[in-house]
């Protein structure tokens, strides 16, 4: 059986016109590559500016049934604790709290619903 003529060891140099179409198609290959990775930036970027301005984040809108629009409500604490700070987020309540025992609480409560939803004791090791 006669061995086949192996090309790819035996590589010739490409004749002077064909050399000059293929540095063209390189080039060719290589500005459209850079073209579309432009265009699929801009896509990228103008779905990340829609998703940005599209909902504002600090916004959240709550209903509460209340004739006059005043919130009101009640949240029961334990006896001689003393309210360190607040913060309010969309329908959510965070309180922290000093107990009459020394120790420290946070309290999270749903304005919706109406009820506490959360209770995480703060301990330091």
């Amino acid at each position: 059986m006669a061995r086949p003529a192996l090309d790819d060891e035996e590589e010739k140099p490409l004749d002077p016109a064909v050399e000059k179409v293929r540095r063209k198609l390189v080039r060719f290959v290589g500005i459209n590559l850079g073209l579309l990775f432009i265009a699929l930036m801009a896509v990228v970027a103008a779905l990340v500016y829609k998703s940005h301005t599209a909902a504002p984040q600090g916004e959240v809108a709550v209903k509460m049934p209340s004739p006059a629009g005043v919130a009101e409500g009640r949240i029961e604490l334990p006896a001689g604790a003393r309210i360190v700070s607040q913060s309010l987020s969309g329908d959510r309540l965070s309180l922290a709290i000093d107990l009459s025992d020394g120790s420290r609480a946070i309290y999270l409560y749903d304005i919706a619903a109406r009820r506490v939803i959360g209770k995480f004791a703060i301990s330091e090791e």
